[in-house]
């Protein structure tokens, strides 16, 4: 997929990335230059709701006493 840009430095993103990632008019977006390339982030309405189930299937509690048990070795 590829866009051109306009003269006034406005992009169309394609219909399926717009349909893909519930992109509507209005939407708010956030760009990142990361030096090497620039990524278009949709902003979601609520971000904490679209977070919400982002970490199933994930033993967080394993998780953190790993991390815990490791910053205790570097501490002694």
């Amino acid at each position: 997929m590829e866009s051109i840009i306009t003269k006034k430095g406005q992009v169309v993103v394609p219909v399926l990335l717009r349909r893909k990632y519930g992109i509507t008019a209005g939407t708010r977006v956030v760009w990142i230059d990361t030096g090497s390339v620039i990524k278009l982030i949709p902003i979601p309405e609520d971000p904490v709701a679209a977070l919400r189930g982002c970490s199933k299937g994930e033993d967080l509690s394993a998780s953190l006493l790993r991390d815990r048990e490791e910053d205790r070795k570097r501490e002694h």
